[in-house]
């Protein structure tokens, strides 16, 4: 079998390609990929060339960890699967590149557990499910975040959870004006907020220079929450020493994450719509990819893979 896929050839580099793929084994599904995200952070990392030793790591690869299609074929073991509509985490099924993360292709092959059940009434929404779900990892791992930095599709999403777990509405950061449109609760340009008693800070802007400014608005004993992906961190350590700062890095989600914000979805506390601002068909990748990186107005580009 062969499939198109996005390709990273090398940094800056990008093409729609095709590709031949791993046979379906017998714990194995295959996946007709309908959308595929890209993301503003690991993604725009791999783009630049700025990413860091990672397994797997190395051109070609495909990339995307957040695309959502219908199971069309199946292994012997789990044929029952057939028709569902699912979520694609990543994959590493190609013949000629690296699946790093894998998901950005017409059709993909992955064992049958990695294939996430999601609500097909979401429709390209449901490529949100990866960021939701990490959203969620951060803030469900410890007390809610009073101040959140960067209204980006990261933060918005850690805004939106935090309220539907019943935590008071968070103040959030955003430098850029024409982010700080929001529901229930706050977007302020920082240099609006005079407060430096936050308890909890949850950094989501991805900004790796951001420790500096926010270690000051920590309270005694405070903690920053890293929901990002970041090439290297580091800060003055007397203001952090000050304050016994404390630093957790949430690491990526796990299929409870997932459960946890469907849950949440099914049950109408958490909404997932108004995120995505950009829908390009995936033969326009090379266009896609650039204005998903440096387009300010763009919150979230989606590949739409009907036409391939």
């Amino acid at each position: 079998m062969e499939t198109l896929a996005i390709v990273l050839e090398a940094p800056e580099q990008v093409a729609l390609r095709r590709l031949a793929l791993n046979p379906v084994g017998p714990a194995d599904v295959l996946i007709e990929i309908a959308w595929s995200g890209i993301s503003a952070g690991t993604e725009k990392l791999l783009w630049s060339g700025k990413m860091p030793a990672f397994p797997g790591m190395g051109y070609p690869l495909v990339p995307g960890y957040e695309s959502v299609g219908r199971i069309v074929d199946a292994g012997g073991e789990v044929r029952g699967r057939i028709g569902e509509w699912v979520f694609v985490p990543g994959a590493n099924c190609y013949e000629g590149a690296r699946g790093l993360f894998g998901g950005s292709a017409r059709r993909v092959v992955l064992p049958s557990a990695r294939a996430l059940p999601v609500d097909e009434s979401l429709g390209a929404d449901g490529i949100l499910t990866a960021l939701a779900a990490t959203a969620y990892h951060a803030v469900a791992g410890g007390a809610a975040p009073e101040l959140v930095i960067g209204h980006g599709i990261v933060g918005r999403l850690v805004a939106r959870i935090a309220l539907a777990l019943g935590a008071a509405a968070p103040t959030v950061w955003e430098t850029n004006p024409e982010r700080r449109d929001a529901v229930g609760y706050a977007v302020i340009d920082p240099a609006d907020d005079a407060r430096r008693d936050y308890a909890t800070i949850c950094e989501a802007s991805g900004a790796s220079a951001i420790l500096d400014t926010i270690v000051p608005r920590l309270a005694k004993r405070g903690e920053i929450v890293l929901a990002g992906f970041y090439d290297r961190l580091d800060f003055a350590f007397p203001p952090a020493f000050q304050r016994e700062a404390r630093l957790r890095i949430s690491a990526e989600f796990t299929p409870d994450d997932v459960a946890a914000t469907s849950a949440l979805i099914a049950s109408g506390a958490l909404r997932l719509d108004g995120l995505i601002s950009h829908v390009r068909p995936a033969a326009a990748v090379v266009e896609a990819y650039p204005a998903a990186f440096g387009d300010p107005a763009c919150l979230k580009m989606v590949l739409d893979w009907s036409a391939v």
